[in-house]
């Protein structure tokens, strides 16, 4: 099966990508004769430079002498400009080559699809039990506006069509297309504004996700051998942009109204084309009335966001023509009228819930100046016993006015909270129910949000909002039994429970855990952080919902998704999946119908496997011993390296990470606060694992797994580890996503800085534990490659970072010219800016 993927991925990947490659370096119109055509040169230049370990410095000023002709500092940077350019559309048309060949790809898949699904329930004759599990479970994927994903509307309408294109070997009209993808700019003139970034997802959830969703649920309804099957929430969609100002100065009360409507207004859209398209097909004299009044609705609330078109106003008129349909007309084109009524009660108003999120330390600013204006503390909350300060944000009655500060959080934050029920009242309670509060760490990160809901108008028995602790630090996790039982205990707050049907939904971030506590302690605390607050709601009679802040890379809680929830123990509440979908993975794993489909698919049927055909994930007493034993040796390592005094300048000085924050990816600030001195604490998770990215080190993917494996080695336990390697699929799926990050490495790359007299050193202690750690997970695995088991992925990495090979070493370059202060200063910072794309997209999950 595997021979067969890989002879498939030849033939229409690999040999594709180089037809439509060669086609695409020919194009005529740049300034430099012939730059496509040296490309491949370069390509060879720096494998073979790089492997002979040559300083980046050194193989481009070969180039230039031997291949290219090119005498002033001046007309080199042009080129270089040139090289990013084509680089950055390589990367474009290899995703499209890519993503053309998924159906064909699929065919060949060994993964578990609800077709294979279902075949395995006939097999063990389950069907009652699948049923039920099936009416009552849900996958929520949840669309975040992470700086990591910046193609154009635009440019994805190219990509849209060379895949189309590409599918039917239209060699004419690829060229021309070509030639388009050549002349239109990739990159944003400006930074996005929130807004812009919300349309951009929208552009996807209209174009991709409406039909998709629509199309799966068809799927399972047909399938499921059962008549009466109704579950509306199996795939939920959330969204983040407009929403999520949590560092984010720029999302404004304002900007979440404006993206609730533009949420709204598209759905319209879609179900107006939807309705078009059936009034072509039911066209009889008793229906006209119905469809022409739905669809006059419909008209003026795509273009008037004052203009309110209900559920009720929708589902209404279509449940009276499918009456009509069945009664007079012979139920013809039932099937359609049906397959749109579902998608009218997945989508109702609101097309996806737009959840509000933000840091705990702005509700406390909040609260305190509230307190402050209203005279019950003088300067501060420390004034207050926590008991006391609980007791007012339970029963005190305030009321708020956002024109009474000054401060533009505070006023934002009143505001915003005063807002919510107008978005409830246009878009229905499912288009915003959930604020979400990160850097949680104790009951006053929910009891703040609480509290300030009854302050700016919400009655505290219709506060019709989950309130949601983001848990995200070591500290955070570890306090959060205490913090969940201690919030059960009150009273008022379980009243609220109650109101919310006793459900709690609770997320685990993995992108600040990676970092505070490195690889695997993160993950392994995430895990039985689960297990502690499954416990402790269950004991007190509430369903948890875990809510995954998952990224795109290992390093950001990313990897293989599926993988990470099959390997959840019977231990962990599985009534729903919840999980972020951040940056590039929204177009590269979810980006085509066939995409979100199959990658939907896999979700549901990790979470459904568990207990439905007998086999339950259990870790042994030992099993754990032996992963918290790791995890801990794992952790020295990483925070000795954390609080090594070369760390962060070497970030700094070294890689991309000031230069995250000058390209026009995303609207947020790289970095939390203003403080002179950058901490570890300030960075965005995104900006430094990207920064690690760029330089093909991908340290906060596996950084103190070798160490920790040769340790228990040392010990006597590798037969142990390969066991539990064989036999626990948390620790196999933990080991197999490290392997990934590794295989992304190219320490070849920086090589030159062992030489540095400053940080020479600090390099060989990364590049030492990348080859003990990449050793080591090939002894424990048996594997005689990195991602042996996963050779179609292993084949993408390897040519997408031959693609961008040229770019890194240009950036290197030109980082090594900023730090020689070159009279071109300005011109190599924004080299080095404009390579962060290309890299970006090439690596697709961003290491």
């Amino acid at each position: 099966m595997q021979e067969e993927r890989l002879l498939e991925f030849k033939k229409s990947v690999n040999n594709k990508f180089n037809v439509y490659n060669s086609l695409f370096l020919n194009l005529p119109y740049q300034n430099i004769e012939n730059v496509g055509m040296l490309i491949p040169l370069l390509l060879h230049q720096c494998q073979k430079g790089l492997q002979s370990g040559k300083n980046p410095q050194d193989i481009l000023k070969g180039f230039f002498q031997n291949f290219a002709s090119l005498d002033t500092e001046r007309a080199q940077i042009d080129f270089m400009f040139r090289i990013i350019q084509y680089v950055e559309r390589q990367v474009v048309l290899f995703d499209s080559v890519e993503d053309a060949a998924f159906p064909k790809m699929h065919e060949h898949s060994l993964s578990l699809s609800i077709k294979d699904y279902f075949e395995l329930v006939d097999k063990h004759k389950s069907w009652d039990k699948v049923s039920e599990k099936l009416s009552n479970f849900s996958a929520r994927i949840v669309l975040t506006a992470h700086p990591t994903q910046f193609y154009t509307p635009a440019v994805l309408d190219i990509i849209d069509e060379l895949r189309a294109l590409i599918l039917e070997d239209r060699i004419d009209d690829i060229d021309i297309t070509l030639q388009q993808l050549g002349l239109t700019s990739l990159i944003n003139a400006k930074k996005p504004t929130p807004l812009d970034e919300a349309k951009n997802i929208i552009y996807t959830l209209r174009n991709v996700y409406y039909n998709a969703v629509g199309s799966l649920y068809a799927y399972i309804k047909e399938n499921i051998k059962n008549d009466r099957f109704e579950n509306h929430n199996i795939i939920k969609l959330g969204f983040w942009p407009g929403g999520d100002r949590d560092g984010n100065p720029f999302v404004t009360a304002e900007i979440t109204k404006d993206v609730a409507d533009e949420l709204r207004v598209n759905l319209m859209k879609c179900y107006y084309n939807d309705l078009k398209k059936l009034q072509q097909k039911l066209t009889f004299k008793e229906l006209q009335e119905h469809i022409g009044q739905l669809r006059n609705n419909l008209y003026v609330a795509m273009f008037d966001t004052r203009k309110q078109v209900g559920y009720v106003d929708i589902i209404e008129p279509l449940r009276s023509i499918r009456t009509l349909l069945v009664e007079k007309y012979h139920s013809l084109y039932l099937k359609d009228l049906d397959h749109f009524i579902d998608k009218v009660k997945i989508f109702k108003t609101h097309f996806a819930t737009l959840d509000i999120r933000q840091d705990h330390s702005a509700h406390t600013k909040v609260v305190e100046a509230v307190l402050i204006k209203h005279k019950i503390v003088e300067k501060s909350l420390d004034e207050l016993t926590n008991a006391k300060l609980r007791d007012i944000l339970l029963t005190e009655d305030l009321k708020l006015s956002a024109k009474d500060y000054d401060d533009p959080i505070i006023k934002d934050t009143i505001r915003n909270i005063a807002q919510l029920k107008g978005i409830q009242l246009k878009n229905g309670e499912e288009g915003c129910n959930r604020y979400i509060i990160s850097n949680s760490e104790d009951i006053f990160s929910v009891l703040f949000v609480y509290g300030l809901f009854r302050w700016c108008g919400w009655e505290e028995d219709n506060i019709t909002f989950d309130i949601v602790p983001l848990f995200e630090t070591m500290k955070g996790m570890a306090t959060s039994e205490d913090t969940m039982q201690a919030l059960f205990k009150i009273p008022k707050y379980r009243k609220h429970l109650e109101r919310r049907e006793n459900k709690h939904t609770i997320m685990l971030g993995f992108s600040d855990g990676t970092k505070d506590g490195g690889y695997v302690k993160a993950n392994w605390s995430i895990f039985k952080t689960k297990e502690n607050l499954s416990k402790v709601c269950k004991k007190n009679g509430i369903k948890a919902i875990f809510f995954d802040g998952r990224g795109g890379p290992p390093a950001r809680g990313g990897g293989k998704t599926h993988r990470f929830y099959a390997a959840q123990t019977k231990d962990i509440a599985n009534h729903e999946i919840q999980l972020t979908i951040q940056g590039q993975t929204i177009t590269s794993t979810y980006g085509t119908k066939e995409q979100f489909m199959h990658n939907s698919e896999q979700l549901l049927t990790a979470g459904l496997s568990n207990n439905i055909f007998g086999k339950e994930n259990v870790i042994s007493k030992d099993s754990r011993k032996l992963i918290e034993e790791l995890s801990e040796l794992s952790f020295e390592k990483y925070d000795a390296l954390k609080h090594h005094e070369k760390f962060m300048p070497y970030l700094e000085n070294m890689s991309t990470l000031k230069y995250y924050s000058n390209a026009n990816i995303g609207s947020r600030p790289g970095k939390r606060g203003n403080k002179k001195k950058l901490e570890l604490s300030d960075l965005r998770a995104i900006s430094f694992v990207g920064s690690w990215s760029q330089l093909k080190q991908n340290v906060p993917g596996y950084f103190g797994i070798g160490t920790a494996i040769q340790a228990l080695k040392d010990k006597g336990k590798l037969r142990d580890l390969k066991k539990l390697y064989n036999e626990v699929p948390l620790f196999k799926a933990l080991m197999l996503n490290s392997m990934m990050s590794l295989s992304k490495c190219y320490f070849e790359l920086t090589s030159y800085m062992k030489e540095n007299e400053e940080y020479g050193e600090f390099w060989n202690i990364l590049y030492e534990e990348y080859l003990l750690s990449k050793k080591m997970l090939l002894l424990i695995s048996g594997s005689k490659i990195l991602m042996e088991d996963e050779p179609i992925s292993r084949e993408s990495i390897k040519i997408r970072e031959n693609i961008v090979l040229p770019l890194l070493v240009i950036q290197q370059n030109a980082l090594q010219k900023i730090g020689q202060n070159s009279e071109y200063l300005e011109l190599y910072e924004k080299i080095v800016t404009r390579s962060l794309y290309g890299n970006i997209n090439a690596s697709r999950n961003s290491a």
